[in-house]
């Protein structure tokens, strides 16, 4: 699914027009981003925690000539689902 479709879905269950869906659906990710980016927790009770992670530098290996590079630190998004989202997967 897309998100013009997450789109239509969302306006179709809640009974709003596509542009007010559209609006929420960007808003919401605008402000897990924010949040995320500052370094706090966005946790929805049953469906799961976006959280930013930090990666240790660490040395990797050039697929095509086998030579050994440093890949810096970096800090990452990270998606963890909760109980409930990973249950309705299961079933």
């Amino acid at each position: 699914m897309n998100k013009e479709e997450l789109v239509q879905e969302v306006a179709k269950c809640a009974k709003v027009s596509q542009k007010e869906a559209a609006e929420v659906i960007n808003c919401f990710m605008s402000t897990v981003q924010t949040t995320v980016s500052k370094g706090k927790k966005v946790t929805l009770v049953g469906f799961g925690t976006f959280e930013a992670r930090k990666r240790a530098a660490r040395t990797g290996r050039n697929p095509q000539t086998g030579k050994a590079i440093k890949i810096a630190a970096k800090t990452v998004p990270v998606f963890s689902a909760g109980k409930r989202f990973k249950d309705t997967v299961n079933k």
